[in-house]
């Protein structure tokens, strides 16, 4: 199994590894590192549309490596207000920079306090320590 990696202090996490970051009245989604790692190399990323409504828990874009195809999962539900379009010529960034240039898409939340949903930085650590051994 992976090893657990970078897990940032001021994002919220999903139990599907993505994580989400506030800006604002935005949030920024993406996928953690455990997560990139696992996967290997990604060599395809496929986003939703601008505008798109996005519900959480649900299936929002695919992520291809050279080991699998995976379902990106909404940590909260909104509407898409960005893309990181940097992703189609170059979808390594996921793996080399999963937190930063690897980030997939924003959304204007339903709810302002919907990250509180999610879990803590501490979450997500007990949550991986728990599934690797």
């Amino acid at each position: 199994m992976s090893e657990i990696g970078e897990i940032p202090r001021d994002l919220h996490y999903s139990q599907e590894h993505e994580w989400a970051r506030s800006l604002g009245e935005e949030v920024e989604i993406g996928i953690t590192a455990y997560a990139a790692n696992a996967l290997g190399d990604v060599v395809f990323v496929e986003l939703p549309r601008l505008g798109a409504r996005l519900e959480q828990n649900q299936p929002f874009g695919v992520v291809e490596s050279v080991k699998s195809v995976s379902d990106l999962f909404a940590p909260v539900s909104g509407v898409v207000t960005a893309i990181n379009r940097t992703l189609e010529g170059a979808p390594e960034l996921v793996n080399s920079a999963p937190y930063t240039q690897g980030w997939m898409v924003r959304i204007r939340p339903d709810q302002p306090d919907a990250l509180h949903t999610l879990l803590t930085p501490d979450g997500y650590r007990t949550m991986l320590e728990s599934s690797t051994h």
